[in-house]
């Protein structure tokens, strides 16, 4: 699965819970939280403070390993 900017935050830590720490690095602690696991991963970076571009190229270089 090829992560983007509209990927809801709940099915990438379904795919693979090792992504967390991307998450956690960027101040998101309240990864079960319903609301958080719903919103997409450009909403939780704008939230966030984070470069939702930058943060996918991490993941998704994370997830090829």
């Amino acid at each position: 699965m090829q992560i983007t900017k509209e990927t809801l935050i709940g099915d990438i830590l379904d795919m693979d819970r090792t992504t967390a720490p991307y998450f956690l690095e960027m101040g998101m602690h309240c990864l079960g939280c319903p609301s958080a696991r719903g919103e997409t991963l450009e909403q939780a970076c704008a939230v966030h403070g984070v470069n939702a571009d930058e943060l996918v190229a991490k993941i998704n270089a994370h997830l090829s390993k």
